[in-house]
């Protein structure tokens, strides 16, 4: 018993045979080829030869075995073969040798066994035409001039040999072929079915890893707008809470600061969210906001805050693409909200540079003095995040402190990026 190979229930095998029924079927067969051997033999030894009883009886024991042989058809189709080759000069064992021939065409590997098919086709074709001339042309109690010529029992000997051979061999070479056709078509449906199953896998991986860089990406995003703007709040919070007494007018200026940080906080919260709704979210988050022109706006923001900051540009300025002057925007800001974090009291130097290879930015804090750094919650993915937008778009990155004591965050992004400066007509 196996289990088929579509994956159904299993399959009950006897012997070689596949399935229950081809068993009956040649047993059936078996059975009608051996009666006809045994009368055959039976009437050729006790009718015709005259040998006994006894000689007829074991003959058509013979008979009966040898028709038995398509038993045995599917594992060893030459072997039936061989045996009605025996009987056909006895004029007997017909459906013996046209079963057997059948088999053996259709079971035998074609055409890498044709030599046999052919050969034992072409012996039983010349044995039962040689043993039906013979038949015919025997002598008769017919006068001689009632006779029919020759060529016309040659005719008939070709038309009966042709007829007992060659109809199965053609029928058998069809039959195997369509099945090993069907086999064939069947294996390759199967492996298509396993091809689209993995392909349909990748697919799914590759939709999983999509969203996970989405998220990634929106995480990225919503880190880059909140953490900035908040933490230039909590900066105007504390030092409004220590002037707001000693000097209400600059309190004021920090409450009027304070506000107009958290509006562009939430203005870019709400482009974000937009960007969720779009079709090409990617392209539309690389350009909704930031840019090298803002990058003053960021640091009088973190300067208002009572950060010592300078900004240093330097070298021909030139247009980048959306997605490239975003990426040194949050360059900037990342570094500039670090500084808030970490190293309060600090100077802050702050560097633009369009250089030949591309733009460089950088922020630069020295070493923190007395003051106390604001404390600011931090999931530490900022620089992480800084460092995996700047490499896919094919620059460098680099974080660190300096040998002073200060901390360094640099990006330096290829002039491939640039705009062409045909499009700025």
């Amino acid at each position: 018993m196996s289990k088929s190979p579509e994956g159904g229930g299993p399959v009950h095998t006897l012997g070689w045979w596949p399935r229950r029924r081809s068993a009956l079927l040649d047993v059936g067969l078996a059975g009608l080829a051996g009666l006809e051997c045994a009368a055959g033999a039976y009437g050729m030894v006790g009718d015709r030869l005259h040998l006994g009883a006894p000689a007829a009886v074991v003959s058509a024991v013979l008979g009966a075995l040898a028709g038995a042989t398509l038993v045995v058809r599917r594992r060893w189709p030459a072997v039936p073969v061989l045996v009605g080759l025996v009987f056909v000069p006895g004029l007997f064992g017909m459906v013996l040798l046209v079963v057997s021939l059948y088999t053996l065409a259709a079971t035998w590997e074609w055409p890498s066994r044709r030599r046999r098919v052919v050969a034992l086709s072409a012996i039983a074709l010349a044995e039962t035409f040689g043993m039906a001339l013979v038949y015919m042309l025997a002598p008769t109690q017919v006068p001689a001039e009632e006779t029919p010529p020759t060529w016309v029992f040659v005719l008939l000997a070709a038309l009966v040999s042709v007829g007992l051979t060659v109809p199965p061999v053609v029928t058998g070479l069809y039959v195997g072929a369509r099945r090993r056709l069907v086999e064939s078509l069947t294996d390759r449906a199967l492996g298509l079915e396993a091809e689209l199953d993995l392909l349909a896998e990748q697919a799914s991986e590759r939709a999983r890893r999509a969203r996970l860089e989405e998220r990634t990406r929106i995480a990225r995003e919503m880190h880059d707008v909140v953490a900035h703007r908040v933490s230039l709040m909590v900066v105007h919070a504390g030092a409004l809470e220590r002037i707001i007494t000693k000097d209400p007018e600059k309190a004021q200026a920090s409450a009027k600061l304070m506000g107009e940080v958290g509006r562009q906080a939430l203005d870019e919260l709400r482009e974000i969210l937009g960007v969720l709704r779009m079709a090409e979210p990617a392209a539309a988050a690389a350009e909704s906001t930031g840019g090298l022109t803002e990058v003053t706006g960021l640091v009088e923001q973190s300067r208002a805050a009572g950060m010592a900051v300078s900004l240093t540009v330097s070298g021909e300025r030139r247009p980048y693409r959306g997605d490239a002057e975003q990426t040194a925007y949050r360059v900037v800001q990342e570094g500039l909200t670090n500084a808030h974090k970490h190293a309060g009291g600090a100077r802050v130097s702050v560097l633009l540079a369009f250089v030949p290879n591309g733009v460089r930015v950088a922020v630069v804090n020295d070493c923190p003095g007395g003051a106390e750094p604001v404390r600011l919650p931090s999931g530490g993915n900022g620089l992480v995040g800084m460092r995996e937008r700047v490499v896919s778009l094919g620059g460098s990155f680099d974080a660190g402190p300096e040998p002073d004591g200060g901390f360094r965050v640099e990006a330096v992004l290829p002039s491939r990026l640039a705009v062409p400066s045909e499009r700025l007509a």
